[in-house]
């Protein structure tokens, strides 16, 4: 695969993916949608990174002549036509790995504020109506996972160190 010269991040795409690409030398434009995107930018964009919410089809490609990598800022490529750009040579890649840790903190998080009952005391609160003891500790409870890939193995870690015991369940 020949150098990468003009990389297109859709999606908002966070600026520091642009700012790395830059400092390797490599052009990079962000737009929001793949319809902004000027012809002449168009015409020689040699790199795409969508997230979930851009289609790259045959038709977008159609359109980048000189693309020879698409990345997907997430896991799945299901919004990319894969056999189609496997037939045209161009790359597709994931990141596979890239939102674990935040799916499981943010699962973590909603697990907490479900037992402390967090919505209902921050609208008691805010209604000056605070009732002590709202909620229950998670210590000494037990939370079965089921997958327990990365993302599961991850709640369980981080839901022991609240002294839960976690047992799990993958059915692959």
């Amino acid at each position: 695969m020949p150098a990468l010269t003009c990389v297109v991040l859709l999606d908002k795409i966070d600026q520091s993916a642009s700012d790395i690409l830059s400092s390797n030398g490599i052009k990079a434009q962000s737009y929001e949608t793949f319809a902004q995107i000027p012809g002449d930018v168009l015409s020689s964009l040699d790199g795409l990174v969508v997230r979930s919410a851009s289609k790259v089809t045959a038709q977008v490609m159609d359109q980048c002549p000189k693309l020879a990598v698409i990345g997907r800022a997430g896991t799945g490529v299901d919004n990319i036509d894969v056999p189609t750009a496997t037939a045209r040579g161009i790359v597709v890649m994931n990141t596979p790995g890239g939102n674990t840790i935040s799916a499981a903190e943010h699962t973590c998080f909603m697990l907490v504020g479900l037992a402390r009952n967090a919505a209902n005391n921050n609208h008691a609160m805010k209604n000056k109506q605070w009732s002590k003891g709202i909620g229950q500790e998670l210590y000494g409870k037990t939370l079965g996972i089921v997958g327990l890939g990365r993302i599961g193995m991850e709640v369980a870690s981080r839901m022991q160190s609240f002294g839960m015991t976690t047992i799990g369940y993958d059915p692959l």
